[in-house]
């Protein structure tokens, strides 16, 4: 019996490294077969995002010849981009022996968990869907959205919209949160009204203050002369008669207008010798 035993650990061994060397003899054939395989997995994603760029230029294009919205080509540009982009790695992981039939059964029986997993981002898809449907602002919109971010729309992405600031940042906002809340879109009507107030002295002719502010609106280039211009009392103050001031004015226009309105009603007031009163503090002392 232990002369069989010897003879069975004996040829065991000689199996054992009949194997290592059978192994250790494949490795290079493995490994040049291996290599090759991932240098033609690049080259295959090389020329498929190449092929990927040029649909995507011809789509654009075509969409652009057609006057589709900015909004929608975006939108689109980034849903093909990711749609081609993942069958090209399903088509790269097949040839490494991946089954994907085997992967869409695995998604299939794990949907559930893949769904609570993703649900923000498609919501945020589903968002921009109903932003392109509806469209409560489109790229070159000026909004104020609910949470206070406010700035001009400069791409509507799959997921996500892009504002420039006026001070040059970017705000980027989930489409869900943007077609889930209420938003402003300054930009919406071709013109906009301005409102100013001004406190004028109460000894100081109010008709007087009327005739040169509307003097002063009707000089002025960018207010719109079809549109209604009104100066009247607004409220009497502790201190002053409060004047409101309105006019209308193209949307691009609306800021510098309404700066230089402003600005140009302490001149006006001052040429007509109506002073703007200020709080101030009178003290008397006695001898």
């Amino acid at each position: 019996m232990n002369e069989l035993s010897e003879i069975e650990a004996i040829a065991g061994e000689e199996i054992n490294v009949g194997l290592i060397q059978s192994f250790l003899g494949e490795l290079p054939d493995k490994a040049l077969r291996f290599g090759i395989r991932v240098l033609l997995a690049l080259i295959v994603f090389f020329i498929g995002s190449q092929l990927i760029k040029l649909v995507r230029r011809i789509l654009k294009k075509s969409m652009k010849r057609s006057n589709a919205d900015v909004g929608v080509v975006q939108f689109l540009d980034s849903f093909i981009k990711i749609t081609l982009y993942v069958i090209l790695i399903f088509a790269i992981a097949s040839g490494f022996g991946l089954d994907a039939a085997s992967v869409v059964a695995l998604l299939g029986s794990a949907g559930v968990a893949i769904g609570l997993a993703i649900q923000g981002s498609l919501s945020n898809f589903a968002g921009g869907v109903l932003i392109l449907l509806m469209k409560p602002f489109k790229v070159g919109d000026y909004i104020i959205a609910e949470n206070g971010n406010e700035g001009t729309v400069t791409e509507i992405q799959i997921f996500y919209t892009k504002l420039a600031t006026a001070d040059n940042r970017v705000v980027v906002i989930p489409n869900g949160a943007l077609s889930n809340s209420s938003l402003i879109n300054v930009s919406a009507m071709p013109r906009r009204r301005i409102d100013i107030s001004v406190g004028i002295s109460y000894k100081a002719d109010i008709r007087k203050a009327r005739e040169a502010l509307i003097k002063l609106m009707e000089n002025d280039e960018k207010v719109l002369q079809e549109q209604e211009k009104r100066v009247f009392v607004s409220s009497l103050g502790e201190s002053a008669v409060i004047l409101g001031i309105r006019c209308h004015t193209a949307s691009e226009d609306f800021w510098e207008t309404k700066w230089r309105l402003t600005e140009n009603i302490k001149y006006a007031l001052d040429e007509e010798g109506i002073s703007i009163p200020y709080n101030q503090l009178d003290v008397h002392l006695n001898p």
